[in-house]
This record gives C-alpha cells, sequence and structure tokens, in this order.
C-alpha cells in the first residue's frame, strides 16, 4: 500500500506540471508471479517506471503498451502469459501479449492514460478575459490570466494554450512573445482585419511566417451577434472542439522517444523484448540479438556452439 501512495503521489505531481503518462494496475495474477494483485506502476512517455507491475517478462511489455494507450489516449487491459494458458477463452475488449517466462504464471493489467488539463493562458484585462477563465476553470482546465508585459513566455510549453484579447494594448509584443514559445494553440481576439494588421507588422518586423501562420483570428466558433462577455463562450467552445480532435495535444514524436531503444525478438521463446543493454544483447555475424532473461541467452549460446 506504501508503494502505492508512493505512485499516487507522484502522479499527482507529474499532473500539476502538466506531464502525461499512464498508470498500470495488476487486477489479477495467476501462479507464481512476480507482480501482485493491486501492484501498480506510472509509466512516462519517455518509459521511465516508477512503482512495480511485474519483472523482466513483463514490465518490457507494460512499457511498450504503456507508450501505445498514452498516444491513442484510450485505456487497454492486457493478458500476459503463455499461449497455451489463453486458449480460446479470452474475454473480449483483453488483449493478450504472449510471454515467455520460466515461472509460467499469468497477469491481467490494466493501463489507462493520464492526460492532464489544458493549461489556459489568457492575455487581456477585460470582462470577456475573466468570463473565460471562469468558463475553463469551470471545465477543470487550468486557467490564468496576464497583462501583455506579464506574458510569461519561458514557461509556456508546448501543450500551452494561449488567447490573446490585449484589444489593441500591446497586441503585437503579446503574439511576438506567445508564437516564439510554440505553444499548442495562440488565438488573437480580434477582428480580420486587425488580426491580418497585426500579423502584418509583425511579419515585418521578422517575426518568421511559419510563426504567425500559427496564430488562429480571429478566434472562436461563429456563433452570430455575440456580446462581449459571450465571445468567451465562442473562445472556450473552438477550443473544446480542438481539444476532442486532439488539435492541443503536441506531438510525441520528440527526441526522448526517438532515442528510446526499439523492439526485438527473443530468438528461443519468441518474446518481444526491448532492444536495449538490459536485455543481454549478444552478437552474432554482425547481428545482435536480445533475450528476455539468462536462460534464454544461455540456451540460444548452446545451440550456437553446438
Amino acid at each position: 500500500m506504501t508503494d502505492s501512495w508512493d505512485v499516487f503521489r507522484r502522479a499527482d505531481e507529474m499532473a500539476q506540471r502538466g506531464e502525461e503518462f499512464a498508470l498500470a494496475t495488476v487486477v489479477w495474477r495467476q501462479g507464481p508471479s512476480s507482480g501482485h494483485t493491486g501492484s501498480r506502476a506510472l509509466i512516462t512517455a519517455a518509459g521511465q517506471v516508477y512503482g512495480w507491475i511485474g519483472g523482466a517478462c513483463a514490465e518490457p511489455v507494460v512499457i511498450r503498451e504503456a507508450g501505445r494507450v498514452i498516444a491513442d489516449g484510450r485505456p487497454k487491459l492486457l493478458l500476459l502469459g503463455s499461449p497455451e494458458q489463453f486458449g480460446d477463452s479470452v474475454p473480449e475488449g483483453m488483449v493478450p501479449v504472449a510471454i515467455a517466462c520460466q515461472s509460467e504464471g499469468a497477469m491481467q493489467v490494466y493501463i489507462e492514460p493520464v492526460i492532464p488539463a489544458p493549461a489556459l493562458t489568457i492575455v487581456g484585462r477585460s470582462p470577456m478575459v475573466h468570463t473565460l477563465a471562469d468558463l475553463a476553470r469551470a471545465l477543470g482546465w487550468r486557467a490564468e490570466v496576464v497583462d501583455a508585459a506579464d506574458l510569461p513566455a519561458a514557461e509556456l510549453s508546448p501543450r500551452s494554450v494561449v488567447i490573446v484579447a490585449t484589444q489593441g494594448h500591446g497586441d503585437e509584443d503579446a503574439i511576438e512573445r506567445a508564437v516564439s514559445a510554440r505553444p499548442a494553440f495562440v488565438g488573437l481576439v480580434a477582428s480580420r482585419r486587425r488580426g491580418e494588421a497585426v500579423l502584418g507588422y509583425l511579419a515585418d518586423r521578422g517575426v518568421p511566417r511559419s510563426l504567425l501562420d500559427r496564430v488562429q483570428v480571429p478566434v472562436g466558433l461563429d456563433l452570430g451577434h455575440t456580446t462581449h462577455r459571450e465571445i468567451a463562450v465562442a473562445v472556450l467552445a473552438q477550443l473544446v472542439q480542438l481539444r476532442a480532435t486532439g488539435a492541443l495535444t503536441p506531438s510525441r514524436v520528440d527526441a526522448t522517444t526517438a532515442a528510446a531503444p526499439a523492439d526485438a525478438i527473443d530468438p528461443v521463446c519468441g518474446m518481444t523484448v526491448r532492444a536495449g543493454a538490459s536485455s543481454h544483447p549478444v552478437e552474432r555475424d554482425g547481428v545482435t540479438y536480445y533475450f528476455c532473461c539468462v536462460g534464454c541467452r544461455d540456451a540460444f549460446l548452446s545451440t550456437q556452439e553446438a
């Protein structure tokens, strides 16, 4: 139980920082599996594991599937074991994954994605700005209101959403600082003509067109004739729509993900393992083989020497 609370505390810290991750829980076990019912682990998008969900056979599979769950945004229930244990009785919705462990145990692991709420930064001081912040917080979003001079560009991330509603009081400076941070979305509350003037001025000042093209202006769904406060509803409606389609989610193909080890097949048992130093690599004739355990590696070496 102590370990689980440690996992939950770390999960809360990561969620507060706006980081995405997956939470894996062992919901059933059979035989001498090293995982125990109720064991939990947090897996980051980069494949780091905090907690415990099983040994050398189960962990690489859970890490791999957790990455897919984070990318898809949908939970998954895994059945880990040997093909003989599965038979024809795998329930619908469960994903069987064959692993070849000497313990001959089996586990069911539920993996769920934890996608943090959007971080919304609203630049301006009008009543519409505060209405938008209140509406966003009502949805569980993180929202802060700042003046144009106080826009914390260094604190923005690829998950940030920035709405500039300064209404002529520093629009250009706010937009320039916002786009330089490359957030997930930048919107300008202004008429189309005003927006073109702002972006044209910034282009003449040397701001790359590739950054300026990221600015949505006017921002918000077209709800017809609306009051100043009702513009906040139109803006939030568009942001909700974009989030539902995944448009506010940054690309996960970054340097960390790209550097993660690829998968390999254990030539002895056929299990999928990570192609890294922890998978007992052996090189033969210019080819590197990886194994789920020392036993498979030794079996491979013995056949090579025979």
